[in-house]
């Protein structure tokens, strides 16, 4: 029977897996809603964050989704995780299905499968779900009786790759964007399903915001290059290009208000509030400041409100201020000295994921602080030298980097985390030994500021991926033997000098997995052959370093590319799609997709780029029409509102955690730093 519980049949399984917690579900602030909660029209979701338990629990888009839709009395919504291969071995031989880990229900008894795409190597995660589900891997194999499957995230703003696999996809803010979801299957239901699994997807195409490949025609001219893509002759009423949903007032959906408190480890320990959505920095690697455009600011009152209520429903002992440069809210100093004030003497800490060095000031650090201890301070100046910064629209100098460290070291400070990025375009091997010389600095700052020798610098460095609806969409990418190349040269460098090299860390991952990255973020509906070759080859959780294999990758890509190559005529393989710089007037597989941002003014800014021309924060200048505001009827929103973080109770030492967590041990994945810290920490 549907929606019945089946944890009798995996709770033997779970003797033999290595992290049995992470699929018993009971978390705190979890729900289990019954399943005619709505009578028999109810709307079931089930979300999925398409990686591991640990990784996926604190994503605060799932979280997000899960509070919005359960409390609806006319809906409920369950989680499921990735299945680590230990289990999904077990699983598959007891005749076990994916299962939610809120009620233990069948993935496949649901109405709707939604999943959150943070990055392109969550894909084959993807298909190990369906299947295990029982779910047809193809959308045209799918019957009435199967779950609509959709997705959503930043990685849905080209869901071409996978638009075999998938029924429909939301580009944008999803708040508001399942709810009207869930109105138009509801009703639907409630008129007796009528035309079928056919009617609701037409149904959801009509209503402009959802983007259903099935009803758009691709083809490909016969050098291999895609031709504009079409609505579906049979499908009046389809639009021709989706739009992208922006929540405005983000005051008005202060979620999660109750967070949910994992079982077991998970890679963030803490209570995480976004304090604005959106980005108008600028920078021109960065897909996420460009799709969340414009920026949105949650007000003082309303941070306050929802950091109180979140400690009060979790018992964490650190709150996370998050969004992608959350230093530069207009009322960041009155915020962080506001929450220091209230929480004084708590053991209640304050953090930011990471810092924009013009942004940061040591008043702010020293509030962050003052309730926790002084932990490392990161900084992402992305480019190894003032001309490539220029390139990327990273208006940071090396002289404000070095202020800004002498003024951390001098207030007490001893660990910084530098993040820099390798493969940029027009990058060149001075560019990368850049980042020695500038590591070294910082190191010989720190001393002379500090008096002491036990400053450290840690250098991550992780691989640029060109990304749709950036002005770098055009751009080739980096090899992967051109990137280890550099990596090494770098590398050297930093171990070479003895007076810095011990203080100096390095982290890094090779070029092999931002090549897997690339072929995904800019490919179109042919590389979804080279997916599901992959993943039947046995390609699970690719974002992680020990299960990735880029040998299985480019083999499998070969296979599938050369009998294409050999059907059709076209020239098409892993480089065409990933180290090929495009033309102007090239059709690129996410066109008929709308971020807001104007093409034209995306190809100019790219032009600018090259010219090492730097573009000005629309949020301080006059707007520069990337087309945003006036295409969907947005406009900036900021502070400051007059408003102050009210009562300011100073709660005392009193206040005792709920819970202590242990602290996380679980191994990085791969792409935490493909993605960088602004990406890996962002919410929503």
């Amino acid at each position: 029977m549907s929606g019945q519980s089946r944890f009798a049949e995996l709770e033997p399984l779970l003797h033999n897996v290595s992290k049995p917690l992470q699929y018993v579900g009971g978390e705190l602030n979890s729900q289990v809603k019954d399943w005619e909660c709505g009578g028999e029209n109810t709307v079931r979701w089930v979300l999925m964050y398409p990686d591991a338990y640990e990784v996926g629990l604190p994503n605060q888009g799932v979280m997000i989704l899960y509070e919005v839709l359960n409390e609806r009395q006319d809906a409920l919504a369950e989680r499921t995780y990735a299945v680590w291969p230990d289990l999904e071995e077990q699983m598959r031989a007891a005749g076990v299905p994916q299962l939610t880990v809120d009620g233990h229900r069948a993935v496949a008894d649901f109405d709707v499968f939604g999943l959150s795409f943070p990055t392109e190597l969550n894909y084959t995660n993807m298909l190990s779900a369906l299947d295990l589900a029982g779910i047809p891997l193809r959308s045209a194999e799918r019957s009435d009786e199967h779950p609509i499957v959709l997705i959503g995230g930043h990685a849905s703003f080209n869901p071409e790759p996978v638009a075999p696999f998938i029924d429909a996809a939301i580009i944008g803010d999803g708040e508001q964007a399942v709810l009207a979801v869930t109105d138009i299957i509801r009703e639907w239901k409630a008129q007796g399903r009528p035309g079928g699994r056919h009617e609701v997807l037409l149904r959801l195409a009509h209503s402009g915001g959802v983007y259903v490949p099935a009803f758009y025609t691709v083809e490909y001219d016969a050098d291999g290059s895609l031709l504009p893509v079409q609505v579906r002759q049979d499908c009046p009423g389809v639009p021709e290009r989706v739009d992208k949903h922006t929540v405005m007032d983000l005051d008005e959906w202060p979620y999660p208000k109750a967070p949910l408190v994992p079982l077991t480890e998970s890679v963030h320990e803490r209570m995480s509030v976004e304090i604005f959505r959106g980005c108008t920095r600028g920078c021109r690697f960065c897909q996420a400041g460009m799709i969340t455009r414009p920026v949105r600011e949650r007000s003082i009152t309303g941070i306050g409100e929802m950091v109180e209520r979140g400690l009060a429903a979790t018992g964490y002992e650190e709150v996370g201020l998050l969004s992608l440069s959350s230093a530069d809210h207009s009322e960041i100093a009155d915020i962080t000295k506001g929450l220091a004030d209230r929480y004084e003497g708590t053991q209640t800490g304050l953090s930011l994921p990471s810092t924009r060095v013009d942004a940061f000031n040591i008043d702010l650090a020293n509030e962050l602080s003052r309730n926790g201890r002084k932990s490392g301070l990161t900084f992402a100046p992305e480019g190894g030298s003032e001309r490539l910064r220029k390139v990327i629209n990273k208006q940071v100098s090396e002289q404000d980097l070095v202020d800004t460290v002498a003024a951390a070291f001098g207030a007490g400070w001893r660990n910084v985390k530098l993040y820099f990025m390798c493969g940029l375009p027009t990058e060149t091997d001075e560019d990368v030994l850049g980042i020695a010389d500038l590591a070294k600095r910082v190191i010989e700052t720190g001393r002379r500021v500090s008096g002491r020798k036990d400053i450290r610098c840690t250098v991550s460095i992780g691989g640029f991926v060109p990304k749709p609806h950036t002005p770098f969409q055009w751009a080739g990418q980096l090899s992967a033997s051109a990137t280890d190349a550099r990596l090494r040269l770098l590398r050297d460098a930093i171990r070479s000098d003895r007076r810095y090299g011990s203080s100096i860390g390095f982290r890094y991952h090779d070029g092999e997995p931002g090549i897997v990255e690339g072929l995904l973020s800019r490919g179109d509906r042919r590389v979804a052959d080279v997916i599901e070759a992959v993943w039947r080859d046995g390609g699970r959780f690719d974002g992680w370093s020990e299960h990735f294999s880029f040998e299985r990758w480019m083999r499998c890509a070969d296979e599938v590319f050369s009998v294409m190559s050999a059907e059709n005529g076209w020239n098409v393989d892993v480089d065409w799609y990933t180290t090929r710089e495009r033309s102007e007037d090239e059709v690129l597989p996410w066109d008929h997709l709308d971020s807001g941002l104007d093409k034209a003014w995306l190809w100019e800014d790219w032009q600018a780029a090259l010219d090492e021309d730097e573009q000005p924060d629309c949020r301080w200048d006059p707007c520069f029409d990337c087309g945003v505001c006036p295409q969907m009827d947005l406009d900036i929103q900021m502070g400051p509102t007059g408003k102050k973080l009210l009562p300011v109770t100073v709660l005392g030492a009193g206040r005792k955690a709920m819970t202590e967590a242990p602290p996380a041990s679980v191994p990085e994945p791969v792409n935490e730093f493909l993605a960088g810290p602004e990406l890996s920490e962002r919410a929503g």
